[in-house]
């Protein structure tokens, strides 16, 4: 289930309900890090906690939030939006067709944000419930954190746009909270506002015994400011940019005040609790408990959706096997998909399952998603390009974002042993499945032979009038892949003439174009043969579900009051009872020749690839087609080869 969508002239403009609505969709992942961002510090200090440490790590946090957050996706991302929607998929199709070869930096990048989709869950929602530890010591939170997350799962079928109009009020007192508790530590230690001096920054990774490797600690910090560039499409840019402004404020003073509170404890201390929860009195520890974990689900929440919207557009830009999409509410953009959903919950139950507590997921975190800011950074370099910005700020903002995120992603290295590569694994698994449905697309489209629809023109007016061949269907739909509206592929041709004729009074060519806007929908229709040939294109955004059974419906009612056509049957005992024509629609699918094999790697991604075919949800399926007139032929690939063998007539 998706978030909370607010209309497009209210994300123009600021307004209060607008910007509470943002807290509740953008912030869930960054504003729960300092559930574990001191914690994970502390813990790579190795019990080595001093002045210089405590200074040192928040002023990095400070202006990893400022350089990192702030500046390249608060200010810079948000200006690279395409028609109001953002996300790494979102900048890929603004960029796509500069260089054919960055469709890698877009498969890195979005399979590295959904293996992130699976960790953060889990630390989340582990990091809030260990709080009950400080009043329980000897509490099991596993339990609890899989109930939880087993619940967050299994509501999601059922939509959640009802209680997500909570989130935002509840993130309103999430970050209200976080802010008077470390201001209340601030003013009893204000020495910790000497954070905000680079300076301190500098000596941490520079002089500190194992400073620069605390760099995969701090950068918990920023790992939800992909998420926050790609919720552009749901809040808009100006809604973001204000509420982090508080976002941003309340993050810091929680910092300070946990950093405060660390400097306060007794030299020498070793065993650490979370200083999250420690800055708490005793009496608040219960009500913060639950406020953390309702901010975690929420965060949970928007990873979820993140995970649904990331593999929606990857199947429209085709980057993933096309699955079941669901529409639990009739809100724009609100989806549910089961396949995700459930892999996801695998996949959280694992780690929960593995590393058993929040302390050891911080080791597998933050590795992947460095690798997704990365590659935003690399397409961003590609957007200014085409946009024509100075050459001179192009290269600045490369230089400066690959030494900072080529810092973190050395530092986040030294957790790849520590559970690092679990995220990595997760990763390299769906951006192979990413590659492969790429790849092999592009293997068969190699072999599309097209054809010049005009030298066909006689053939179908005669095969059309020719009742000696049994009428297959009064109207008989090819979805075609063909660009030009002159050409369609042989393989049309050949169902139509060769295999077995097929009679219709009218044949549908009908192409559905995927444009690189988010939500564009219209059509144009071509007459070539008018009342024999008519061909249709469907140019729908690459976020708009291709519900083409839907489409083609309302095309044909406007066509028929506009006098276009005529949609009553064409046989008359059906004409006079006002009987609606006829359809039947024709899926070719194009399997390999046994004649023929591929080069041994590309054979291998076409194996691949067949396999997946198998597992993903059918054209038919997929378009929204109505299975009782839909027919599904199966053509060998037009191949030829250099090597054939020829037979010699012995008698």
């Amino acid at each position: 289930m998706m978030k909370q969508h607010i209309p497009s002239h209210a994300r123009r403009a600021i307004s209060l309900s607008g910007l509470i609505i943002t807290l509740g969709i953008v912030y869930g992942d960054i504003g729960t890090s300092p559930l574990y961002v001191m914690k994970a510090i502390l813990a790579g200090s190795g019990g080595s906690v001093d002045q210089s440490l405590v200074l040192g790590a928040i002023s990095c946090i400070i202006w990893t939030l400022t350089l990192q957050t702030t500046l390249k996706y608060v200010v810079i991302s948000l200006r690279a939006d395409n028609r109001g929607e953002g996300g790494i998929l979102a900048l890929y199709a603004l960029v796509r067709r500069q260089r054919k070869w960055l469709f890698i930096f877009a498969i890195i990048g979005a399979s590295t944000l959904l293996a992130d989709g699976v960790i953060t869950p889990a630390i989340t929602i582990m990091s809030s419930v260990e709080g009950l530890q400080f009043q329980y010591p000897s509490i099991n939170v596993i339990p609890i954190a899989l109930t939880i997350v087993t619940a967050l799962f299994l509501i999601q079928q059922f939509g959640t746009a009802t209680i997500g109009k909570s989130f935002g009020p509840v993130m309103l007192i999430w970050f209200g909270m976080i802010a008077i508790l470390g201001l209340v530590q601030v003013v009893q230690l204000p020495l910790v506002l000497k954070a905000f001096n680079p300076v301190y920054a500098v000596q941490l990774l520079a002089q500190y015994p194992g400073g620069f490797l605390l760099l995969g600690a701090v950068f918990l910090c920023t790992t939800g400011a992909e998420a926050l560039y790609s919720d552009l499409g749901h809040c808009g840019a100006n809604n973001i940019r204000i509420s982090w402004i508080f976002v941003k404020l309340s993050l810091i003073l929680n910092y300070l005040g946990q950093g405060a509170w660390i400097l306060n404890q007794p030299t020498g201390m070793t065993d650490w609790p979370n200083p999250f929860f420690a800055i708490m009195p005793n009496w608040f520890l219960p009500i913060g408990v639950i406020v953390a974990t309702a901010a975690a689900i929420i965060a949970s929440q928007a990873l979820i959706s993140g995970s649904y919207t990331i593999v929606s557009e990857a199947i429209q830009l085709k980057l993933w096997p096309k699955v079941r999409i669901s529409y639990p509410t009739n809100r724009k953009g609100q989806m549910y998909i089961s396949s995700v959903n459930w892999l996801l919950f695998i996949f959280v139950v694992t780690v929960i399952l593995i590393f058993q507590g929040s302390s050891r997921m911080e080791a597998a975190y933050g590795l992947a998603i460095t690798l997704t800011m990365l590659m935003t950074t690399l397409l961003m370099t590609f957007y200014l390009i085409r946009i024509k910005r100075n050459s001179a700020f192009i290269l600045g903002f490369l230089m400066i974002y690959l030494t900072i995120e080529g810092a973190f992603l050395i530092a986040n290295l030294a957790k790849f042993s520590h559970g690092g590569w679990f995220t990595l694994m997760l990763a390299g698994i769906i951006a192979l499945v990413m590659y492969v449905w790429y790849r092999g697309r592009t293997l068969k489209n190699r072999f599309t032979r097209f054809v010049r629809i005009s030298d066909y023109y006689d053939a179908i007016r005669d095969l059309s009038e020719d009742t000696s061949v049994p009428k297959y269907a009064s109207n008989l739909v090819y979805l075609t892949h063909a660009d030009r509206i002159t050409d369609t592929e042989a393989k049309i041709i050949f169902s139509i003439f060769n295999k077995k004729p097929k009679r219709a009074d009218t044949y549908w060519l009908l192409h559905v174009h995927t444009t690189d806007e988010p939500y564009s929908a219209s059509y144009s229709v071509d007459y070539l043969i008018p009342g024999k040939l008519i061909r249709v294109e469907f140019r729908l955004g690459f976020k708009v579900q291709p519900r083409i059974n839907l489409y083609f419906k309302q095309m044909l009612k406007e066509l028929e009051a506009a006098g276009e056509i005529k949609l009553d049957s064409s046989y008359d005992s059906l004409k006079k009872h006002r009987i609606p024509a006829d359809f039947h629609f024709i899926i070719i699918r194009r399997i390999q020749n046994y004649d023929f094999d591929f080069p041994p790697v590309d054979q291998f991604i076409m194996d691949i690839y067949t396999l997946l075919g198998r597992l993903s949800t059918s054209d038919i399926r997929a378009y929204g087609l109505d299975t009782s007139n839909v027919v599904e032929e199966k053509v060998p690939f037009v191949l030829e080869t250099d090597k054939k063998q020829e037979m010699k007539r012995l008698r």
